[in-house]
């Protein structure tokens, strides 16, 4: 089977590498020169263009920031459905809005191509060992018929039902995430301001019912001052976007989602899109002239 992956970010350079350890046909495109670079020399083939990448593919890739960049590669001047053949897979990694997968797969069977929407979730770090989680959109067997190369990069897979039902599912493990972060600065402060050891709040947290998997990814970065969890700003505004469009969508009120949005506006027009998504917590050591830092907490996310 041969494959191709365009997009090779931070999310999706990890995932392209687990593909090719387990010894997958690649073909990979981004606009990143060395981040092509990186995964030829482990052993992928690199493409001048994404046409050029999809000729001849069984199964096409996607990992992308956004929803308009996946439109933009899939239909696009040169872009994918114009190259695909019938019969061909697209899976699409993104993280992307619900009707918008839907018009895009509408789009893409017209064409008979298949699609499956895959978001995956658990951290970046988990990525890089192939512990991610997968979760599927779709039809069911085209699933079935993919799921031996989508355990190839990834940990756990789980199958949500037809097309849209994954994206929306991501949208709302990525709202619990990011509100998560926001209470675990504001849990750390508290006990900084309560002359707490920071290092013995951590063990005492992750041992309680108050612990959580994105305490526990995240905190280190904040008490070791690096912030990086793998996830920028920006990306945390978008999929916030997503979750308060929704929430209008589906006459849900949101308070909180909509709070912690206006949060991250502040912190990008603070710190800039690029920062990493704890600098919502800077914002609150920078008002306060408090450092949440505690020795002993190496980066989780390990360096390129």
């Amino acid at each position: 089977m041969k494959c191709g992956f365009i997009g090779l970010g931070v999310l999706g350079s990890k995932l392209c590498m687990n593909l090719l350890k387990a010894g997958v046909d690649l073909t990979v495109y981004d606009l990143d020169e060395k981040a092509i670079l990186a995964a030829v020399e482990s052993g992928a083939t690199s493409s001048s263009s994404i046409s050029d990448l999809c000729i001849g593919i069984d199964v096409l890739f996607t990992c992308l920031p956004s929803p308009a960049a996946s439109a933009q590669v899939m239909e696009g001047d040169g872009g994918a459905l114009l190259t695909l053949r019938s019969g061909s897979t697209w899976i699409e990694i993104s993280t992307t809005g619900v009707e918008e997968i839907k018009r895009l797969a509408t789009v893409a069977n017209a064409k008979g191509i298949k699609t499956l929407e895959c978001p995956a979730t658990g951290g970046v770090h988990r990525a890089a060992r192939g512990e991610m989680t997968l979760l599927v959109g779709g039809d069911e067997a085209v699933f079935e018929s993919h799921r031996s190369l989508l355990e190839k990069m990834s940990g756990q897979i789980i199958y949500m039902g037809e097309i849209g039902n994954a994206s929306l599912i991501k949208v709302i493990t990525n709202l619990l995430c990011l509100v998560d972060l926001v209470a675990s600065g504001e849990a750390l402060m508290l006990a900084k301001r309560g002359g707490l050891d920071l290092g013995k709040c951590y063990q005492a947290i992750t041992a309680s019912s108050g612990n959580s998997r994105e305490f526990e990814d995240w905190a280190p970065v904040i008490l070791n001052g690096t912030f990086n969890t793998g996830f920028t700003t920006n990306l945390g505004l978008k999929d916030l976007g997503f979750v308060t469009d929704l929430g209008r969508s589906l006459n849900v009120p949101l308070k909180l989602a909509a709070l912690v949005e206006q949060m991250f506006i502040e912190s990008r027009a603070k710190y800039g899109g690029d920062a990493w998504t704890p600098h919502v917590i800077k914002m609150m050591e920078d008002a306060t002239g408090e450092e949440l830092r505690a020795p002993g907490f190496p980066d989780v996310i390990q360096p390129d």
